[in-house]
């Protein structure tokens, strides 16, 4: 006897494969909920904001993202909301869809910054920071990158000396998302303990301290409308309570690298969404030759190829979102998809800006500002590189980092 159902739902051209069923009704309400604000806050704005190279009014969104729950959105207590990271994935996939730097900016606060915190902290810094953080009334910054050492965090300067009690931090940190904004940096820096890398701590630079300060970067092609800045320290003295006390060594920024990157592999998809979606609409209604560009079989290649990669990366990071919530999500994983989805996103928008033409690169379609945007993504949080070696190294069981 035939199990197939007598009549089908209808094709939908926003979710070919049905992903939407595999969703319960909260992780829709909150989708639908970050989509709606980032409708109304973000996407009538973004252009002119990328385009003048500034994000205004960040401390306001940030209080907004904080009132949404977005801010360490599956993090528990502290004001923190406690979602799923299915739920996570797909609050960053709505805020990479209205512009990447508004997904780095939460990923930053909640992957980074109050995660590190969170899990590596004590109890006396968890309530002093987290829940301001939470609500967005105070933003966080993390400062691992330096101007010579980006995939070689162990061979990092920045360098923390015991003074008495205190710890005095020297050195600099560069491409800090929300550095200048920030109320407090978690800084990461050599202790001399052990071999290198071996006695790595964290550190929570309040803003203000003396010798600490964060001049903004400007001039860049890429993620224009975020904050982006350097670090530096010169003889920050801090009390002994500064230091994580959770962690020593690479082990605590690169478990918490890994938690931002589970964001990317949602929000790439987020802005090969929207360049999908522009390209799609454009070939429906742009007519050459006495009719729609998407009646042409070459145009058509194009859609049906650029919506097989993004609804195979969706598919990919709510299957990662699924292990992470059962606690089996392994670093390997996550490289995979941060690997995969940003690459196919970069793909999908460079064949949605030959679908528009030379409308592609202009600022009154989304296309070509989310292609230069994850221009940043495809090399921040690890490059290409790095995570092809950390696949390569799973597979033959050979190190070839070194």
């Amino acid at each position: 006897m035939s199990t197939t159902p007598s009549k089908l739902p209808p094709f939908d051209p926003a979710d070919p494969l049905g992903i939407d069923d595999l969703l319960g009704s909260e992780d829709v309400a909150i989708r639908d909920t970050v989509r709606d604000w980032a409708a109304d806050r973000i996407l009538p704005h973004i252009a002119e904001w990328y385009e003048n190279g500034e994000l205004p009014g960040i401390r306001e969104l940030a209080r907004e993202l904080g009132s949404l729950g977005a801010l360490g959105m599956s993090l528990s207590g502290y004001g923190c909301a406690g979602a799923s990271a299915v739920q996570y994935g797909l609050a960053c996939l709505e805020l990479e869809a209205a512009d990447s730097g508004i997904r780095s900016l939460v990923s930053v606060q909640g992957s980074l910054a109050m995660y590190a915190i969170h899990r590596y902290g004590s109890e006396e810094q968890r309530q002093r920071w987290l829940p301001g953080m939470a609500a967005g009334e105070t933003i966080g910054c993390f400062g691992l990158t330096e101007p010579d050492h980006g995939s070689d965090p162990s061979a990092m300067r920045t360098h923390a000396r015991r003074d008495g009690e205190d710890w005095v931090l020297t050195g600099r940190k560069m491409w800090i998302t929300n550095g200048s904004v920030a109320g407090v940096a978690v800084v990461w820096a050599q202790t001399g303990d052990g071999p290198a890398g071996s006695g790595i701590r964290g550190f929570l630079v309040p803003a203000g301290a003396p010798g600490f300060s964060a001049p903004e970067i400007r001039h860049k092609w890429s993620l224009r409308a975020s904050v982006t800045s350097e670090l530096v320290l010169d003889e920050v003295r801090l009390p002994a309570d500064a230091v994580l006390p959770g962690v020593t060594g690479l082990r605590g920024p690169l478990s918490c690298l890994g938690h931002a990157r589970y964001g990317i592999v949602w929000g790439a998809m987020g802005a090969a969404r929207s360049a999908f979606e522009a390209a799609l609409g454009y070939a429906r209604t742009r007519e050459q030759f006495g009719r729609p560009i998407g009646g042409f079989q070459l145009t058509q290649a194009k859609l049906a190829d650029m919506a097989v990669e993004l609804h195979k990366g969706i598919l990919l990071a709510h299957h990662l979102g699924r292990r992470m919530d059962a606690g089996t999500l392994r670093p390997e994983q996550v490289s995979f998809g941060k690997l995969n989805n940003v690459r196919e996103a970069i793909d999908i928008c460079r064949t949605a800006r030959t679908v528009l033409g030379a409308n592609g690169i202009s600022l009154e379609y989304p296309v070509m500002r989310h292609a230069t945007n994850l221009e940043s993504v495809l090399t921040y949080e690890g490059t290409v590189e790095m995570h092809q070696l950390v696949l390569g190294k799973a597979l033959t069981g050979l190190d070839a980092f070194r």
